[in-house]
């Protein structure tokens, strides 16, 4: 699952960005950046990051990943958190955090305040906003909510995408209407109900595909995501699937029978492949 492939002992790095990370956006990669080649990122989990759950924040960084929970070091005081930094890197010279990183019991310490604490540089990245939005992840969990892939897109500095073990399903689509690889994301954010234009990645291939997120009202009411690949592919022996948002093409909606949702969903493959550049 780890993406990076550096690989350096505590005693070695020398350079750590700290925060929680969840999304790895654009102001995240700014401090990722400017660690350098002996640099390492500290993520303080916190346990409910849901754009880049657990360790899939380690798919976005080239440097490698140290998890701290929150709950081990919530009641530490400042000096603590410091002292347990320097005791974790024994040679760390330099530390980068966002312009809004609090650290200590209550959060009671600021950027400033870390700069007296630790006898090293500190460097705090300002505030970086894109077409005058602030780069937040909670910025992003609003606009995927409402659908707004492009405006998220901007933020992330890449297409939003989730992970999903593959579930069995009804197996309707396969028989009346168009296979799909039905999934359970865990703990990922998902963008509005609806219908995409998506890509979708299995053992290192990405697949044009729709991706289906919803109640199925036409059949049975239940909640489902369900991605269709636009090429002929085998869905067998599939685990595992990142889905990949690119478009959001229409809402949910309810049909009075399998025909017309069938129809519709043709009208989704065209919208999608035009979407992809695919034919």
């Amino acid at each position: 699952m780890w993406r990076h492939s550096i690989i350096l002992k505590k005693d070695e790095i020398d350079t750590i960005a700290i925060g929680g990370f969840d999304g790895i956006h654009v102001a995240h990669k700014t401090l990722i950046d400017k660690t350098g080649e002996k640099g390492a990122v500290v993520i303080i989990d916190k346990n409910y990051a849901n754009l880049t759950p657990n360790s899939y924040r380690c798919f976005y960084i080239d440097q490698p990943c140290i998890f701290i929970d929150l709950s081990k070091i919530k009641d530490l005081s400042g000096e603590e958190f410091v002292k347990l930094l320097t005791k974790e890197f024994p040679n760390l010279k330099k530390i980068v955090v966002g312009y809004d990183f609090r650290f200590g019991k209550n959060r009671s310490k600021d950027a400033n305040d870390l700069k007296k604490l630790f006898d090293g540089e500190v460097e705090i990245v300002k505030e970086i906003k894109i077409d005058g939005i602030s780069v937040h992840s909670k910025t992003i969990r609003e606009l995927l909510k409402k659908g707004d892939l492009k405006t998220a897109k901007k933020l992330l500095g890449r297409n939003y995408s989730i992970f999903g073990n593959v579930i069995k399903g009804l197996g309707i689509g396969s028989k009346e209407l168009y296979p799909t690889i039905n999934l359970s994301t865990g703990n990922f954010l998902l963008p509005k109900e609806g219908v995409y234009a998506t890509f979708s990645k299995i053992d290192d291939k990405t697949f044009p595909s729709v991706t289906f997120i919803g109640k199925r009202e036409t059949i049975d009411g239940s909640f489902s995501i369900e991605t269709h690949i636009l090429d002929r592919f085998d869905l067998k022996d599939i685990k595992t699937v990142e889905v990949i948002f690119v478009e959001y093409l229409r809402e949910n909606k309810k049909f009075k029978d399998l025909q017309n949702l069938k129809k519709q969903i043709e009208e989704d493959i065209k919208e999608a492949k035009k979407i992809l550049k695919v034919s």
